[in-house]
């Protein structure tokens, strides 16, 4: 069935579109990925380029400097022009990439040489050396300093800026995840994303066009893609704030998109506990973009994660995660059950409850947990799983039947679906059937309870973690929008 394309609110000064790709053009966006499409750009210039996208020296070195100093209050003199630049000293798109040189099957190092020559060296950044709220606080930062001094090439390169992402959906995450600060300090310029794929899924960069792989001639790619980064058009996709909230002296091992918070209880207090909710919480908060999900799958995502922490030569390639994944599920107990174990004991409606709040609803309804679910996937992007579409392409009576909108990214819901076991999975991962949808919701709280279980497994933009659980007091997990939406270069 054809999508219809998603209608979203025009800015001012930038031209929003749609971000999911229909049907017929998955394939186009795919091969773009992968470097063999759009071949018209193949005699790209390489200094028109490099002059549509760095910066001035003076800015450049200004900004590292800011950086390494970590203040942006002060600028040395002789990093400065006397008076400031004018406006038409700025490029037309001065740009900015975040390399993540354990992405890729190792390829940062010869990837971060190519995008210096590209570019600039001053704008290429190793995750490894400069976090991005650095960039965020001390870069952008000396930007607006400048500016604020009469710098007018200061402040053209600050609202023009674009930022590129080299790694996979969690890199892309956490990079969105910092510029969100800017929403917080009531910035009006904030500097959109795109995606260089070197992840494993990668359908952040799937859902905006940016492909699915690490493209093989990616020496002539990466021309292209910074070419198509200068020209896209601009999508808002919505975030989601999640909060964990657990028996005081729990520990967990978080990842790092999740941080502990100082409040006792940070959840809300308009739905009842009826009386399981300890009289100390400890707190945990992140975001996420694409997925969160309880269970099974992300058991096993658990084991490949510190399998390949313990093991890093196995992480060669994005092919190469993927056989090694398919392995490990199948270790798990993911499709085969042992027998000296009952089935029904592994399903999630042994330890959870589900309480959501509908679109313009201030209530909390509980639903119902279907029979025999081992993994519940909270859904925000189109694509999950490599490019797969559990949700489905409903069909418009469907949807009226069972109170459901078409899904989008930037709509303020998000999507609930089941996984029975690793057979069903696969059938849903091959588009052969759907997922077994449980609801779309502008607010969740699940309700995890121990007893049988000690241990539930959770992980958020393929970031996992083992959550311990007490059989007297219930884990909380809740998730709500965040007020403000990420914008998204399309590479279309």
């Amino acid at each position: 069935m054809e999508e219809t394309p998603r209608s979203v609110g025009e800015a001012s000064t930038t031209n929003f579109v749609a971000a999911r790709p229909s049907s017929a053009k998955t394939d186009a966006v795919t091969m773009k990925g992968c470097g063999f499409a759009n071949l018209a750009l193949v005699g790209i210039d390489r200094e028109e380029l490099r002059g549509r996208l760095a910066m001035p020296e003076y800015l450049r070195l200004a900004m590292r400097d800011c950086i390494k100093r970590k203040d942006s209050t002060e600028i040395p003199d002789h990093l400065l022009l006397p008076g400031g630049a004018a406006a038409d000293m700025a490029p037309h798109a001065p740009m900015v990439v975040f390399i993540n040189p354990k992405s890729g099957g190792r390829h940062g190092p010869v990837l971060k040489e190519r995008l210096q020559q590209l570019m600039t060296e001053e704008q290429v950044f190793d995750l490894t050396e400069v976090k991005p709220h650095e960039f965020v606080r001390y870069g952008l930062a000396c930007l607006e300093t400048l500016a604020a001094k009469g710098d007018e090439c200061a402040r053209e390169c600050r609202e023009k800026m674009r930022i590129m992402v080299a790694g996979g959906d969690g890199t892309v995450g956490w990079v969105l995840g910092c510029l969100g600060e800017l929403h917080k300090d009531g910035k009006s310029h904030i500097p959109p994303v795109g995606v260089i794929p070197l992840g494993t899924g990668n359908d952040l960069s799937r859902s905006f066009g940016w492909g699915g792989s690490f493209p093989f001639a990616w020496r002539s790619a990466m021309k292209r893609t910074l070419h198509r980064a200068t020209l896209g058009s601009v999508s808002r996709l919505d975030s989601w704030k999640i909060v964990v909230s657990m028996p005081s002296g729990e520990v967990v091992d978080p990842p790092y998109s999740l941080k502990p918070t100082t409040e006792e209880t940070a959840l809300d207090q308009a739905l009842d506990a009826d009386g399981d909710v300890p009289p100390k919480a400890k707190s945990y908060e992140g975001v996420f973009y694409n997925y969160f999900s309880i269970g099974m799958d992300a058991q096993v995502a658990y084991g490949f994660h510190h399998l390949r922490n313990e093991k890093p030569y196995l992480a060669q390639g994005p092919v190469t995660n993927k056989i090694i994944y398919s392995s490990y599920s199948c270790t798990q107990g993911w499709f085969c059950t042992p027998c000296v174990n009952n089935p029904g004991l592994r399903g999630l409606r042994n330890i959870m409850k589900i309480h959501i709040k509908k679109a313009n609803c201030s209530e909390w309804e509980e639903i119902h947990v279907p029979k025999s679910v081992r993994s519940i996937v909270v859904l925000n992007l189109y694509n999950y799983g490599s490019g797969r579409h559990p949700w489905g392409n409903l069909r418009p009576k469907y949807l009226e039947k069972r109170g459901f909108v078409e899904a989008h990214c930037d709509d303020g819901l998000i999507e609930i679906f089941g996984l029975k076991q690793g057979w069903h999975a696969s059938f849903v991962m091959a588009q052969i059937i759907s997922a077994k949808h449980i609801a779309q919701a502008a607010a969740i709280r699940f309700e995890l309870r121990g007893g049988d279980w000690k241990n539930a497994f959770l992980q958020m933009d393929g970031e996992p973690w083992k959550q311990p659980m007490k059989s007297d007091y219930s884990t909380f997990v809740e998730i709500k929008k965040v007020p403000f939406q990420s914008l998204m270069i399309n590479g279309e």
